[in-house]
């Protein structure tokens, strides 16, 4: 019988580095997992916290109406924006979030005429659009449209357009839900 001592298939050295390899990698995903994973997790969270567009429209409050999808990358740039602007504006004004992708969203879609996202309406009080947004904008923008909604009085509402992400619709879909163009 042999009694053997094997060599081990790593020497402590060489375990060391793969541990401390697999530690850097775990730290490196959980570190940025809020980064990679949060605006994914805000646009799902607007969609489940909005207003119906139905009693944000009656209830003589400003509204911010933005229309996004889960898949458009400029809409998840967006979306950290989008939060810290609701979180200071939410107690005053109504935030609806309607998903272009979801059919029961189309009449929106078409009053409103979206054809590229995010798109953000302001309205007044009375439910006047003052202000149209399309595609990337400036936190500082739209928080300045907001503070000043009510004092607006014009006729024409302001449209600013920026970098966007188009829609078309998809064939594929008799409801005709909104798809990456």
């Amino acid at each position: 019988m042999q009694s053997g001592n094997k060599e081990s298939f790593l020497n402590s050295s060489q375990k060391s580095i793969l541990i401390l390899f697999f530690a850097l990698i775990i730290c490196s995903v959980l570190g940025l997992k809020n980064f990679i994973f949060k605006p994914n997790f805000l646009l799902k969270e607007f969609g489940n916290s909005s207003i119906d567009p139905a009693i944000a429209f009656t209830n003589n409050k400003p509204t911010f109406l933005e229309f996004y999808a889960d898949w458009c990358e400029v809409c998840k740039e967006m979306a950290p924006k989008v939060d810290n602007i609701k979180n200071k504006y939410e107690k005053d004004i109504n935030f609806v979030f309607l998903n272009v992708d979801n059919p029961k969203w189309e009449k929106y879609i078409r009053n409103f005429n979206v054809n590229g996202i995010p798109q953000v309406n302001i309205f007044d009080e009375d439910s006047n659009l003052e202000f149209t947004f399309i595609g990337k904008q400036e936190e500082d923008i739209i928080k300045e449209s907001l503070d000043n909604v009510n004092d607006y009085s014009r006729g024409d509402s302001r449209i600013l357009n920026s970098e966007f992400s188009m829609i078309k619709e998809n064939k594929n879909y008799q409801s005709s839900p909104r798809s990456h163009g």
